[in-house]
């Protein structure tokens, strides 16, 4: 009986993998960044405009 449950024992149960790193996908950052460089200009852009507009408010004022 004791040499059952020492067989039991040193079973590889315990230890664990280790994890695996997730591969990184060049394409998927790349579309990432173009789109917020996108938004980025879009907002500057928009910002700009809405200078503008005060500036003007604040001459005809």
């Amino acid at each position: 009986m004791k040499k059952f449950l020492s067989e039991k024992n040193t079973n590889n149960r315990g230890e664990k993998t280790p994890p695996q790193k997730p591969k990184i996908n060049f394409k998927l950052y790349k579309n990432n960044t173009i789109n917020s460089l996108n938004d980025v200009e879009y907002f500057l852009n928009n910002f700009r405009h809405f200078l503008k507009y005060v500036k003007l408010y604040k001459l005809l004022k």
